[in-house]
């Protein structure tokens, strides 16, 4: 967002953020000081709801979210038709019963009724009231418009709740009521009736209620009861009928029997496996092998005596037989040494009797075949047992299934019966201990408000200079236009060269323009439009180029008018400068630097001959729709070009405008640079934006100029 463009948008329109909001405030002022005096009467409800006396101990604290819908609750039941038309019926039967204090003057439409006829529309709104009926438009198809009288006299719903406010103050237990009226006896009445019979109406709803929800909550217990004792007797028929005591503490019994008795079978089968083991081990020991205390070894020991004396009897008789040699002699009484060893190494192995261990180990053997046999004999017992308590057990199994189903039923009938009971006592002690409204303070007569008449005046001015503002930041913000020449770079993204102020069209004669010292209009655009020839002289000079055209995007932009101030511009330098077309403008002929003869640029091509001024020459187009190329060729057209620039300093070009483009492309081919000039306060359509593409693509474009600039937004 421009800041400054738009600070100088509110410059430009500041009389209108001044004016409007003080003609605003000075009718306001005017409108409400005439307005009458008001009234207000407040009365105050206390509802117990959060004040910790009202409540028993036994009552558990409301959360800040159930509180404050119970206050919502209130203030909307209050706010209902039915107790505004209550509120209506009051007002209108006061003033009927008090024609002399009344609180408001009657209506047209009451005080047309005879004596008799009040009376009776004041029977009609009796009636009415007793029996607490809305009033609605439909009441006025009966012999009196009841519903139109009301309003009549300003005592409807809707001109009611204008005025009336009922809310909750500061999260306090209290409900405020508060009203305001031209009347004083008329608000503290309002509020103080309307207080009082909203309570009566609201004590008596809620009394109802609590009645119809415990006489349901009766009969509901009732059929509880009902239900949980029969689910009982039920249960009771079934635990006689089939003998049934305790079943699970019974169950629990014999489960603990069987598993005493399994646990005693168990061991009983490990102490006969230690029984076996140990037979086992005994009868190994009997058999004597590889035991050195039972004899297991002498056997062994006997053979190897044997098959000795067996080698010596065979060793002496071929000793005998063999005519005693040496060498039989020495066999037999080797054999004779093996044999006295062997029979000592005997003897000393055996040395404890064999037979005294044998027998201990027999009568062991013996001692564990007997207890084996009587531990066999308690497992028959003990299985025995088993299957009489597993029968037993599963017999249990069924009675347990049903009873269990009974238990349940039972069980949640009575659940059912003390919810319901629980619930009917809750309600019982919220019928005599629940919410209580009182009046905490009644509505008195006051004194006059304050006058709001400033306070009105202040939210009009304020009301009006944010609307006058909002107005304004919507110019701004549709506003496309382009004023500068930072906007111009912006939308363009190229180049401006300068900017020029503007001239009414009819001062539009240069000389005076460059000769006058004294308007500063003028002054400013001639420092402009040096300072825009210096930009452009440096770009000519920086490739030695001296054709020069300019061109718009639209007609009327004033690329003319450029043209024609550009070259006297540069002949005040003192430079020869030709100026081709510029036809719009008609210099004054009695200065020496402007064109005196008339010359058109179609004869000097064909001439060749051109007749040049003092400083500035000028070569009209004949006609500025005929193609350039139509009249020469482009052949012609630049050995042409390139006389006059032997003969000038600078050439400039009055193109035409792009609205005309295929002319345009003719003369730009033939421009060294140019150069476009933009109209101040226009916007780039899209038209616009396809001849600034085409503009960027020429190889001689230098930039923009910016023309017809007020002087309040120039920007350098």
């Amino acid at each position: 967002m421009d800041i400054q463009r738009f600070l100088k948008l509110l410059k430009k329109y500041i009389w209108i953020l001044v004016l409007v909001p003080v003609v605003a405030a000075v009718i306001t002022y005017f409108l409400s000081k005439n307005i009458p005096k008001e009234y207000k009467s407040q009365v105050q409800i206390s509802t117990g709801l959060v004040d910790q006396s009202k409540q028993l101990s036994s009552q558990t604290q409301n959360d800040y979210f159930k509180t404050s819908q119970q206050f919502s609750n209130i203030i909307e039941k209050m706010k209902m038709r039915k107790i505004m038309s209550i509120l209506s019926y009051n007002l209108i039967i006061h003033d009927l019963e008090n024609p002399k204090a009344t609180f408001r003057k009657y209506s047209k439409k009451l005080d047309s009724l005879s004596a008799p006829q009040k009376a009776e529309v004041l029977g009609i709104y009796q009636q009415k009231l007793a029996q607490k009926v809305p009033i609605t438009v439909y009441d006025n198809k009966g012999k009196y418009k009841l519903y139109d009288i009301l309003q009549g006299m300003g005592y409807g719903e809707a001109a009611l709740n204008k005025k009336l406010m009922i809310y909750r103050p500061d999260n306090s237990d209290f409900v405020n009521i508060d009203f305001t009226s031209e009347n004083p006896q008329l608000s503290a009445y309002l509020v103080n009736t309307l207080a009082t019979e909203f309570i009566s109406n609201y004590s008596i709803d809620v009394y109802n209620n609590q009645n119809n929800s415990i006489a349901v909550l009766d009969s509901l217990l009732k059929k509880k009861e009902k239900d949980m004792n029969a689910k009982n007797g039920a249960l009771k028929s079934f635990k006689m009928k089939n003998g049934v005591l305790n079943l699970n503490e019974q169950a629990a019994t014999v489960y603990s029997q069987i598993s005493q008795y399994e646990e005693r079978k168990a061991q009983a089968i490990r102490d006969i496996q230690a029984n076996q083991g140990a037979l086992a081990a005994i009868n190994s020991k009997l058999k004597g092998v590889g035991d050195p205390y039972m004899g297991g070894t002498v056997i062994e020991d006997n053979n190897a005596i044997l098959n000795l004396k067996s080698e010596l009897k065979i060793a002496n008789d071929r000793y005998i037989d063999g005519s005693f040699k040496q060498s039989d002699k020495r066999k037999v009484d080797s054999l004779q040494n093996l044999l006295s060893r062997q029979s000592a190494r005997n003897s000393d192995k055996n040395v404890v009797d064999p037979q005294v261990a044998k027998q201990g180990l027999v009568q062991q053997r013996i001692n564990l075949d007997i207890s084996t046999g009587q531990i066999k004999n308690t497992i028959n017992s003990i299985d025995k047992q088993l299957a009489k308590l597993k029968g037993q057990y599963n017999t249990m199994v069924p009675f347990d299934a049903g009873i269990q189903n009974y238990e349940r039923d039972a069980d949640i009938a009575t659940k059912d019966y003390m919810a319901a009971l629980e619930r009917t006592n809750q309600s019982r002690t919220e019928q005599n201990t629940g919410l209580k409204l009182q009046v905490a303070q009644i509505g008195l007569p006051g004194s006059a408000e304050a006058s709001k008449t400033l306070v009105y005046v202040a939210l009009s001015g304020i009301a009006t200079f944010a609307v006058c503002f909002s107005g304004l930041v919507l110019l701004f913000l549709t506003d496309h236009s382009i004023n500068t020449i930072h906007q111009l770079e912006a939308a363009t993204k190229m180049r401006v060269l300068g900017s020029l102020n503007y001239v009414p069209e009819k001062n539009i004669d240069i000389k005076s323009i460059w000769n006058d010292t004294k308007n500063n209009n003028y002054t400013i655009h001639k420092d402009l439009l040096r300072s825009l020839r210096f930009e452009i002289g440096d770009l000519l000079a920086a490739d030695d180029s001296r054709v020069l055209g300019i061109t718009s995007l639209g007609a009327g932009e004033g690329k003319t008018f450029l043209a024609s101030n550009l070259a006297y511009a540069y002949a005040m330098t003192g430079k020869k400068v030709l100026l081709i077309g510029g036809d719009q403008v008609a210099p004054v002929l009695s200065d020496s630097k402007q064109l005196q003869i008339s010359q058109n640029f179609e004869t000097f091509l064909v001439k060749r001959e051109i007749q040049i001024d003092d400083m500035i020459t000028r070569l009209n187009k004949i006609d500025e729709t005929r193609s350039l190329l139509e009249i020469q060729s482009e052949r012609n057209l630049r050995a042409g070009f390139d006389v006059l620039k032997k003969q000038f300093d600078i050439i400039i070009i009055d193109v035409n405008s792009l609205l005309n483009i295929n002319l345009a492309k003719e003369w730009l081919s033939f421009t060294e640079k140019n150069l476009a000039v933009f109209e101040a306060g226009k916007t780039l359509t899209d038209s616009d934006k396809d001849l600034v593409t085409f503009l960027k693509k020429q190889p001689g474009f230098m930039g923009w100029v910016i023309n017809k600039i007020k002087l309040t937004g120039i920007e350098g």
